[in-house]
């Protein structure tokens, strides 16, 4: 049953002596109401309590006011910061945001589909759009940036951290702590993420002098049991590293725990570098050295950037790039 108490547009337009449809024109922006006009609708607004029926605005207007974003999941600490960051962002603009999880390309289609078809979303954010080929079913007439991935075409705009330079930055940490031998456990080979991380370690070891040996590079899928079962690969290698490049925290935890399995100490016997800085890496025994990337600022920014698409779709795309921040503990 509908809440007879509640105001109506009807009741706004007696209180402030005008009509409904100039009540409509203050409450959708679309201009043509004489100040003193409109701060009396304003006023009784306020006086009312009244609050726009967003059904009835999209019907004035064909705005939902309405975005989404679609990542792998809703659980992992980089996808969650991310949302919520955008979430922040977007509510700031006068904007919703619907979140979901699209663990495989079916799940992403049917989301697309739903949220965006029939949900009427004006605009979308994808987080790893290159988990899989999920970048494919993207409808070009959205507006959409991708989150934590450089874009394969221009027509949409896209956010993440300089992979490339996070990756040289933590191996150039290694190498000025005289590191020679120097792993690297790469996340999923087929994320743009996983190879511009590898670029930059192979940059800073070609900068220094030092040969890029593949045996000593293994891929994980970030978590911190391909994190464990990567360094017991390594140091079953004649020569094994001395220090650990993992690409995020939680393969860094997972060799923090197999070289403590192994008797080995850290940093002494093997330094260990991460990416992320998650909340638990300062209470890792020992505390991790990571960098640090700012993910509410890219969940920010993501939103910044389909709000602007939105509402200046002639404006070029844009593809920002946010530097990884060092953060140097005992873990080296």
């Amino acid at each position: 049953m509908a809440d007879q108490s509640r105001p109506t547009i009807r009741d706004v337009a007696a209180r402030a002596g005008v009509s409904y449809q100039t009540v409509s024109r203050v409450i959708n922006s679309s201009g043509g109401v004489r100040p003193a006009t409109q701060a009396r609708v304003e006023a009784a607004i306020a006086e009312l309590g009244f609050r726009a029926n967003a059904i009835a605005q999209f019907m004035a207007t064909g705005s939902t006011h309405t975005l989404t974003c679609l990542s792998p999941n809703l659980t992992d600490y980089t996808f969650a910061c991310i949302i919520e960051g955008a979430e922040q962002e977007a509510r700031q603009h006068g904007y919703y945001l619907f979140s979901a999880s699209a663990p495989d390309e079916s799940t992403f289609d049917r989301l697309i589909d739903q949220m965006i078809t029939s949900r009427r979303t004006e605009g979308l954010m994808v987080i790893n759009p290159y988990a899989d080929d999920r970048f494919t079913l993207l409808p070009h007439a959205v507006p959409t940036v991708f989150v934590g991935a450089r874009p394969r075409e221009e027509s949409v705009d896209s956010v993440a951290l300089d992979d490339v330079g996070a990756g040289r930055l933590a191996t150039q940490h290694l190498l000025a702590r005289g590191h020679r031998r120097i792993g690297v456990i790469c996340g999923p080979a087929m994320e743009d993420c996983t190879q511009d991380r590898l670029e930059g370690y192979q940059a800073a070891l070609t900068d220094a002098g030092v040969s890029c040996d593949n045996a000593l590079v293994m891929e994980g899928d970030w978590s911190a049991t391909s994190g464990y079962r990567a360094l017991t690969r390594l140091l079953e290698l004649d020569s094994p590293p001395t220090a650990i490049f993992a690409q995020n925290d939680r393969m860094a935890v997972g060799v923090l725990r197999a070289a403590r399995d192994r008797g080995l100490d850290i940093p002494q016997d093997l330094a260990v570098i991460g990416v992320d800085d998650m909340p638990l890496a300062s209470y890792f025994d020992p505390p991790l050295t990571t960098l640090r990337q700012d993910l509410y600022a890219i969940g920010r920014q993501a939103a910044q950037l389909v709000i602007q698409a939105i509402e200046q779709p002639d404006a070029p795309r844009q593809h920002l790039l946010l530097p990884a921040e060092l953060v140097v503990r005992q873990s080296t």
